[in-house]
């Protein structure tokens, strides 16, 4: 039952012709407080229109509205404030979720493929903590995107192609060995990297020697290729650890070096378009009609750039996957870099690139400093797991000493903060990182979310009354939950049309509070004719939880 429905076509029915449907739908708000109502209607766009105060307005529309549907209708200053029927909207929303509890929430937002370019490594360095916000929101969305109708394809746009690959044989070349490598790649693969840059400093020429290294890569130069290959084959290695502890999987690991003999039919494309203009020897899209700088396509070297491989990936998967959107889980600084992305198709009168969206999102930093491998500032993403899931084992061992497979629930416990933390924080909003505060048991934090699931498990397990959607629901202290759970289809709409994991994570914070507070104020197993009505409310909370915590990729264990 449409509930904010019936208090809109309340409201046309008393106001006639004077504002149609779509308006009044728009107008209605949601009370801060459940005293002053469940939705409110704010009369005082009508006062010109009626030539009254809006306090008349709202005292007369009180009066004509038929209340029959609602426990109360009441005129409060310029609002008409609509009070639900407790009983029928707990049996409505309770029976809804009981039916089919994996699949509510479930919508039709739209159809067809959505690739979703995330976490994006580069080969030949750790995984870092930089990494993780690409990686978790990636998926985010495409949970959230699958529950609203869409095929998500989740694409890791392996950074294994560049200067940067000039860099480290060079590096490597100079001052590395084939033993120490092998040993420990990514360690030493990054200490060269880092003294490369150290050295560059002093010798610039090294730049130089760096980029005619990477000439030869894209020219296939054998000896150049194997080191590359075994650079990028030890660094999967590691990779593929760190995403089976996040639980991050993905269906394409097609990276810049697979659109290597591809670049060349975009570029002709370009060049039979009229659009390739020489600048200082290079070759560039002009983009001034959008107010943006020039796209570098080709250096004056001869060699490609980003903006040439993402081009080649764009057509690539609109080719593959004749997608609906397609969409870049990418910092905010490549802002521009996407923009002139989106530009330089629309020049080539591919309509499609309306489609593509640059998902952008704010900093992760570390005592306030960004996190750079360049300059050795690395927090390794699988080091602040690990240690995230000490910090949960130390907490349920204190908490649940002979909890069954504690192991298992302190990883999801662990991770699941990590990742929490970082989705229910707004994508664009950079945010300083204490592991201490991020796996805390208390406060808005994940593991306080799981806790609170975890809880109503328990009560469910301490009896055997079944759950009884059908039996009627009076507890007055029920209802900020019950509200709460009828609103998940709508925030689950709002996360997947704003691509916007935060609205899910804030949601579950919010139903988890709400459900303590009921907790605390309500005696649930005493034995009366509720009972049944009040576990089923019970019930449909740890769905819901388990449920919104499964669209962020975190864990719900039913025991902590």
């Amino acid at each position: 039952m449409d509930f904010k429905q019936e208090v809109v076509n309340a409201l046309h029915q008393a106001l006639g012709t004077d504002l149609d449907v779509a308006a009044i739908a728009a107008a209605i708000e949601t009370p801060k407080s459940s005293d002053l109502g469940d939705y409110a209607f704010p009369t005082f766009a009508l006062a010109k229109l009626y030539h009254k105060a809006p306090k008349m307005i709202a005292a007369d529309l009180a009066t004509a509205i038929d209340a029959k549907p609602f426990e109360a209708v009441r005129a409060v200053g310029g609002y008409v404030n609509f009070f639900l029927d407790k009983v029928s909207f707990a049996h409505s929303v309770l029976t809804t979720i009981a039916q089919d509890p994996a699949h509510y929430g479930d919508q039709q937002l739209g159809t067809g493929n959505v690739p979703i370019d995330m976490s994006s490594p580069n080969i030949a360095k750790p995984m870092s903590m930089g990494h993780l916000r690409s990686t978790v929101i990636g998926n985010a969305l495409a949970n959230i995107l699958a529950k609203v109708g869409y095929t998500p394809i989740k694409i890791n746009h392996l950074g294994d192609w560049g200067t940067q690959f000039g860099k480290l044989i060079v590096a490597y070349r100079k001052w590395g060995n084939e033993a120490d490598v092998r040993q420990d790649p990514i360690h030493y693969l990054v200490q060269y990297y880092v003294q490369f840059h150290e050295e560059a400093e002093k010798d610039p020429h090294l730049d130089d020697e760096a980029r005619a290294v990477f000439k030869q890569l894209e020219d296939g130069d054998p000896e150049v290729t194997k080191l590359w290959a075994w650079f990028r084959e030890e660094s999967l290695k590691e990779f593929t650890r760190i995403y089976d502890m996040l639980g991050v999987t993905f269906d394409s690991f097609n990276g810049e070096a697979f659109y290597n003999d591809k670049m060349d039919g975009v570029v002709q494309a370009l060049e039979d378009k009229g659009l390739l203009h020489e600048s200082q020897g290079a070759e560039i899209v002009d983009l001034s009609k959008y107010d943006l700088n020039p796209a570098l396509i080709k250096k004056s070297d001869g060699a490609t750039l980003y903006m040439t491989r993402d081009l080649a990936a764009a057509f690539y998967r609109h080719a593959e996957y004749d997608f609906v959107q397609s969409l870049y889980v990418v910092g905010n600084e490549q802002r521009e870099h996407f923009d002139q992305l989106k530009a330089v198709i629309k020049e080539m009168g591919d309509d499609w690139a309306d489609e593509i969206h640059h998902i952008p999102f704010g900093l992760i930093t570390s005592g306030g400093k960004k996190l750079s491998t360049r300059k050795g500032n690395i927090i390794l993403l699988e080091q602040v797991l690990n240690d995230a899931i000490a910090l949960a084992q130390a907490q349920i061992a204190e908490k649940h000493p002979d909890l069954a497979d504690a192991a298992t629930v302190a990883h999801q416990v662990g991770v699941g903060a990590v990742i929490f933390h970082d989705l229910k924080n707004e994508r664009l909003d950079s945010f300083d990182f204490n592991l201490e505060e991020v796996v805390r048991f208390e406060g808005e934090t994940g593991p306080y979310v799981q806790y609170t699931n975890a809880r109503a498990n328990s009560i469910l397990n301490k009896t055997t009354v079944a759950p009884a959607p059908e039996v009627a629901l009076t507890d007055p202290t029920a209802w900020d939950v019950l509200k709460l759970l009828a609103d998940y289809p709508n925030v689950i709409a709002r996360a997947a049309q704003a691509y916007e994991p935060s609205v899910i994570a804030k949601y579950a914070l919010r139903l988890a509070k709400a459900f303590n507070k009921y907790y605390a104020a309500t005696k649930v197993l005493v034995d009366d004719a509720e009972l049944p009505a009040r576990l089923a409310m019970v019930q449909a909370t740890t769905q819901v939880l388990t449920s919104a915590l499964a669209l962020l990729g975190v864990g719900a264990p039913a025991e902590m």
